[in-house]
């Protein structure tokens, strides 16, 4: 006789502890957009709206990073190859502010000339961009401070605004590495960049480490400044 199955509701096992709400600084950053991409100055937004932007090594995981902290799989794409993105992405929160995903470098084996032309814009994008608040750097904790990351401070200096370094991938080094890694690149940044304003951590989108962190610098760069645009 065959056994008939059990149509019983089944009514999930509630956890002890109840589940915290998303922090001021979660909610800021988990309603964005995508807005508009610029491969050219002339392309860039120019409403004047608070921007925060998104710098790293090709694969160092800057799209994962930017789709962790903003709660939304799938909104920044990796390119298939790594390093052939060649203009910024631009993503609107909710309160007007932007996110700026800046073309990963480093890796793909571009024409001189297209790659002469990125270095000039972005060079120019983080020196005369009036309306950035800050840039998050993403280098991978193995590799980090590579000679274009530190191309990256060269270009900020005497350094407007801060950098907040993320170290992602952290989950693929043991805990002492990771802290020492940390160490490392905290004391080298402070050491060749003393005017510069920035502040390292570890970082993981996969192990979701690090999250909360990085989205309370960013709202702190924003400061709670809402844009209010004309339609």
């Amino acid at each position: 006789m065959r056994r008939q199955p059990d149509k019983r509701r089944i009514v999930p096992k509630r956890s002890g502890a109840a589940e915290r709400p998303p922090s001021a600084a979660a909610r800021l950053l988990r309603r964005a957009e995508f807005l508009t991409t610029a491969a050219e100055w002339r392309q860039l937004p120019i409403d004047g709206a608070p921007e925060i932007a998104f710098a790293g090594r090709s694969n160092a995981g800057k799209s994962s990073a930017i789709n962790a902290l903003t709660q939304h799989a799938g909104m920044a794409f990796a390119s298939k190859t790594p390093g052939r993105t060649q203009h910024i992405n631009f993503f609107r929160l909710d309160s007007g502010a932007l996110l700026a995903d800046l073309p990963g470098y480093g890796y793909a084996q571009v024409p001189a000339q297209v790659r002469r032309h990125w270095q000039h814009f972005l060079a120019r994008y983080l020196a005369e961009r009036d309306c950035l608040r800050g840039l998050v750097l993403i280098m991978d904790i193995r590799h980090p401070l590579t000679a274009l990351d530190r191309q990256t401070f060269d270009w900020l200096l005497p350094g407007h605004f801060p950098i907040h370094v993320l170290l992602t991938k952290s989950d693929k080094l043991a805990r002492a590495e990771q802290k020492a890694a940390l160490e490392q690149v905290r004391s080298a940044l402070s050491a060749d960049y003393p005017a510069t304003e920035v502040s390292v951590q570890l970082f993981s989108a996969r192990e979701r480490k690090g999250i909360s962190e990085a989205q309370e610098v960013i709202a702190s760069w924003l400061n709670g400044e809402a844009w209010i645009r004309d339609f």
